[in-house]
């Protein structure tokens, strides 16, 4: 049945921060796509030309220049479709994140970003200028307020001004949200209650992809004026949401909001008010409509979803089409490789087996047996020759003096050396196997098993290794990843009978301590109210500490979690207090 209805698209795309051209071609397929659905407006994400974050490129006059070219070519390509655009627009040359409308080969409305995020990996306050002004593209019985990311995070602010003030029926958001577990929730909850508060219906827009450190999960969501799911996004992975906003019901939900305007004015009063001539048309309802939800990943299903995208993207993003790992037998490197394959493929997947005179004959025997189940090369290259070299060249220096870590660090950083050497004559990416339990506290080897390009499981503590194998096996239905390997206790093997608990607590006692303290940055005496003994803690604490300049020269990793290493948690190096 027809209907007089308003077809809007969004576009949760996939760009390459720099790759404007890439980008730029992106979006004009979506434009295809949207205008092929018969849609009146499609919308792209925050800093869809530039890709997001675009960090110190913003600082390059040329950049900016060329990604200004971009939105003009962008542009010629829209005819009579709206198209909302994240990008940069420069005034006398102040910067402003901005969501730019484009119709009829013409910008004709840009809306500047007010709330620019300045915590966690956010620095937008370095590049950019803030915007003052709410904006509501006003097209007679259609009414849509835009906004950016942190924008409608912020209560009582420019949604709030756009709705009450500027009446306005949908509140359109375009963003690039990074992942963190259970942050999907959190943010439909967050816009279902905007949407009741305003009596507007909310459009979200989010990016996908991996960036360096990040991903960005998509998961862009539809909701209606009373708060109700009406579509929502795949996760992590590209997508175009159709809904149709039919102007009849448009219409009466509008003396509503005016009645609540009156009694609850917007602390930002003046909205900029962009009035456009549109004739709507009758069509058809949508199919894309009858998708209101996307699958509903549990927690192991979503972090393996998120390391998937990350590390595919990273690889592909940096011209990688090959990667190695060492292959231990351990439970760390069996996930690693697992990971790799599924998103890359087995043909583009290389291990290496490196045994010492410590490692045990069953660690050997676990890693073939991986690598036939995942059908990767697997090179074996013992290092038990170019161990005796090394200390035969010490043997002088360190005459007298007895055994200890350091030459089980000699041991990480043979292998280190053998990994790079495939990486330098073959152009293989290697990746780094450590998980942040071990990163934390320092429970790993610089220039040894540190060494790498890229480092998967760096945001993933243990005890979630554990679990995301037990689900990849569970997906598999049968053990791809050995038991032997997941039940086996722990160990670097680098000296006879090792494990990990004779340096560390339990890793579930370990993970516990270190959730509070690094990614709640609870004190010792906090930690302790929990139940810990203080002693472990404070020791706990003190190997977190103690580790930060190893974290510094760490190969990246994908962040999971609130609370990462690197661009999230920033702790000096040269540190002299201590937790208490």
């Amino acid at each position: 049945m027809k209907q007089t209805v308003f077809r809007m698209a969004l576009a949760q795309i996939n760009p390459t921060v720099g790759d404007l051209s890439g980008n730029q071609q992106k979006i004009i397929d979506y434009i295809t796509r949207a205008r092929e659905q018969r849609c009146d407006l499609v919308a792209f994400p925050e800093l869809c030309i530039t890709g997001y974050p675009p960090e110190d490129l913003l600082l390059r006059r040329q950049f900016i220049h060329d990604q200004g070219d971009a939105v003009r070519q962008i542009a010629d390509q829209t005819g009579d479709l709206f198209c909302v655009l994240g990008c940069i627009e420069e005034v006398q040359g102040s910067l402003y994140n901005t969501a730019t409308v484009l119709y009829q080969g013409a910008r004709i409305a840009s809306y500047r970003k007010v709330h620019l995020p300045n915590y966690s990996v956010f620095d937008e306050e370095r590049y950019f200028i803030a915007g003052d002004q709410p904006l509501v593209l006003d097209l007679g019985a259609l009414r849509i307020g835009l906004s950016i990311c942190e924008d409608i995070w912020i209560p009582g602010s420019v949604v709030d001004a756009e709705a009450l003030n500027g009446n306005a029926d949908v509140l359109l958001n375009i963003s690039a949200s990074p992942y963190h577990t259970g942050k999907s929730d959190g943010r439909l909850q967050l816009m279902q209650e905007r949407a009741r508060r305003t009596h507007s219906a909310v459009a979200y827009v989010n990016l996908i992809g991996g960036q360096d450190e990040l991903v960005f999960d998509g998961q862009s969501l539809v909701i209606s004026a009373d708060g109700r799911l009406l579509a929502a996004g795949d996760a992590f992975a590209e997508d175009m949401i159709l809904v149709d906003w039919p102007l009849a019901e448009i219409a009466g939900v509008r003396p509503q909001r005016a009645a609540l305007g009156a009694m609850a004015a917007a602390p930002l009063q003046s909205v900029l008010q962009v009035p456009v001539q549109y004739t709507f048309t009758d069509k058809e309802e949508s199919a894309f409509n009858t998708r209101t939800t996307a699958p509903i990943l549990h927690n192991s299903a979503e972090i393996y979803q998120a390391l998937l995208l990350g590390l595919k993207d990273y690889v592909a993003k940096n011209g990688f089409e090959k990667v190695v790992l060492g292959l231990s037998g351990g439970i760390d490197s069996a996930l690693v490789a697992v990971l790799a394959v599924d998103a890359l493929g087995a043909d583009q997947v290389k291990s290496v087996a490196m045994p010492s005179p410590f490692s045990s004959v069953g660690s050997v025997s676990d890693a073939r047996l991986l690598a036939q189940n995942l059908g990767i090369e697997l090179y074996e290259y013992p290092i038990h020759a170019a161990l005796d070299a090394y200390e035969k060249t010490l043997a002088q220096t360190f005459h007298g003096l007895a055994r200890d870590i350091t030459e089980e660090n000699l041991q990480a950083r043979i292998r280190g050396n053998l990994l790079m050497a495939l990486s330098n004559k073959f152009g293989w990416m290697v990746l780094v196997t450590g998980n942040k339990s071990e990163v934390s506290v320092g429970y790993c080897t610089i220039y040894g098993d540190m060494a790498g390009g890229f480092a998967p499981l760096k945001d993933v503590f243990k005890t979630t290794v554990y679990d995301l194998c037990e689900y990849r096996n569970k997906k598999a239905g049968y053990d791809l990843i050995p038991r032997t390997i997941i039940e086996k206790a722990p160990s670097a093997e680098l000296r006879p009978n090792q494990t990990d608990q004779d340096s560390l607590p339990p890793y579930d006692v370990l993970d516990a301590i270190l959730e509070l303290y690094v990614e709640n940055e609870m004190g010792v005496a906090e930690i302790a109210a929990h139940g810990f003994d203080a002693e472990l803690v404070r020791k706990v604490a003190r190997l977190v500490d103690l580790s930060e300049y190893k974290r510094r020269q760490a190969a990246p990793g994908i962040k999971i979690t609130p609370r990462a290493f690197g661009k999230d948690r920033r702790m000096p190096i040269t540190n002299q207090y201590r937790a208490r």
